[in-house]
């Protein structure tokens, strides 16, 4: 009969709080593991240490490398590979001979534990149980004495190992987070904080728990000085002091939500939209936006752009940061001209403006048509609220002249009613009729609709302001797969005369 393995998690460092099932396991124990530096002393033996018989068997596990090069053919991944694998071997031996195996985990046994390579290797082959710990990220909260995360907050644990984009895209984009593993990637990780903005708002916690700990503003440490067992982290900002920023200004960031939701939202926009004291924009777009304590929001009707500019700017003299909300790309036919129009005027001229790019609704219908969008192409929009309709009919017919893919924004709304079957009509004249159009309304929303019609046939009451327009050049294809899904898709090639 074979022995029993467990991953017993020893919580952060303090054997007080280690879980009386983890004294339990170590008790019953007939082998006790633990993995260690090359050095060979185990910071998860040392925990443990009081509960740890002489009667026991101890396995040292100890890794051959850390953070070191070495010329082992499989490089730094082949070298543990093979340390995994002859370790897990040896527990093996120690339960196929009947006995119970329990290899000591600091934190968490799963949590970015060396007990999991264990786990992997022998679970499926051995009656297992885990047995959980308080990992760091509990510890370092507990610690700094703040919330974590509250209500619909998302907490996001990153690995300061990343790169700096990476890390930077994710911190910007998150409520809260803690960076794991920090010492050598501090450096990397500070970086990347006070480029996601959030250098002011992060925490620092050394040896959480441990003789040595070290908690306070992240910015205020000396890089030298960090080691492995410390984490980065950020706090709930519910309820957070709110910053007085009228000494250094406000700010206003013009912020593309994309065509539907958050799937659409870049890591950067969402996290200037989380950091943001006020939302400014169109009731609709604010709507997609999550609700956040202490978060004020200006809802104001389509038809208003240059008024709420105005109201922007006007709430960055006063100290705030503003974010102004806009569908697709803002500057596509959207907010980032109102704004930078009003901005270029006093008295908001020394107002800092940022316009952050979202996936502009052409983008978006094209993606979902396949590749329609492939070589070169117009945008064009049909209203005529800000425009006179000569000047629309002329880009049109000058682009399909061009032989250009044709986006078409705005196409229709309950009061204009007259411009596609125009635009049709005028296209008709110098393409063929069977010209393929991607009809798309409600792009990656829940009424989400992508058709291809020829131009000929193009019903202009199925067009409303949620439809774009996608009018293809003389090159464009449409394609029945074998999966019976047409696709549209606009060669790069253009032949030769």
């Amino acid at each position: 009969m074979t022995g029993r393995l467990y991953g017993v998690g020893l919580g952060p460092g303090d054997p007080s709080l280690m879980t009386l099932r983890a004294a339990e396991v170590i008790a019953q124990a007939d082998v006790v593991a633990y993995h260690s530096a090359r050095h060979g002393r185990s910071l998860a033996r040392s925990i443990a240490a009081r509960h740890i018989r002489e009667d026991h068997i101890e396995e040292l596990l100890k890794y051959p490398i850390t953070v070191e090069t070495t010329d082992h053919p499989g490089g730094y991944r082949g070298a543990l590979n093979d340390f995994y694998e002859e370790a897990a071997a040896r527990l093996a031996a120690h339960l196929d001979a009947g006995r119970t195996v329990a290899v000591l985990a600091e934190g968490d046994p799963l949590f970015y534990g060396s007990y999991q390579h264990m786990h992997k290797r022998l679970a499926h082959r051995y009656e297992t149980e885990v047995v959980p710990g308080v990992t760091s990220v509990s510890a370092a909260a507990a610690r700094l004495g703040e919330p974590l995360c509250e209500a619909e907050e998302v907490l996001t644990i990153i690995p300061g190992t990343l790169p700096e984009e990476e890390l930077t895209a994710r911190l910007a984009s998150t409520d809260s987070a803690v960076v794991m593993k920090l010492g050598r990637t501090f450096p990397t990780v500070r970086r990347a904080l006070e480029r996601a903005g959030r250098l002011e708002d992060a925490r620092y916690v050394e040896r959480a728990t441990m003789a040595g700990e070290r908690t306070a503003p992240l910015g205020e440490v000396d890089a030298e000085s960090v080691p492995y067992f410390s984490v980065a982290v950020l706090p709930s900002r519910v309820d957070a002091e709110p910053v007085d920023r009228r000494a250094a200004g406000g700010e206003v960031v013009v912020v593309g939500t994309g065509p539907a939701g958050p799937l659409w939202l870049t890591p950067e926009s969402r996290g200037a939209l989380a950091s943001a004291d006020d939302l400014v924009g169109y009731t609709t777009y604010l709507e997609r936006v999550p609700l956040r304590a202490g978060q004020r929001r200006h809802g104001s009707d389509n038809k208003v752009e240059s008024e709420r500019a105005v109201f922007a700017l006007d709430l960055a003299r006063r100290g705030r940061r503003v974010a102004v909300v806009s569908g697709g790309d803002p500057g596509v036919f959207a907010m980032a001209t109102a704004v930078l129009e009003a901005a270029s005027a006093e008295p908001y001229a020394d107002v800092p403006v940022r316009v952050l790019p979202g996936v502009t609704a052409a983008n978006a219908a094209a993606a979902k048509a396949g590749a329609p969008l492939g070589h070169d192409y117009a945008t064009i929009s049909l209203s005529d609220r800000l425009k006179p309709w000569d000047v629309i009919a002329g880009r049109l017919r000058a682009a399909a002249e061009a032989d250009l893919v044709l986006a078409l924004y705005n196409p229709g709304s309950r009061s204009r009613t007259w411009q596609v079957g125009q635009a049709r009509d005028l296209l008709v004249e110098l393409r063929s009729p069977k010209t393929p159009v991607v009809v798309a309304r409600d792009v990656g929303g829940p009424e989400e609709s992508v058709r291809i019609v020829a131009l000929a046939d193009l019903d202009p009451a199925e067009v409303d302001m949620r439809t774009l327009l996608l009018v293809g050049s003389s090159q464009t294809q449409v394609v029945r797969r074998g999966s019976g899904q047409e696709i549209a898709w606009t060669p790069r090639r253009y032949p030769e005369d």
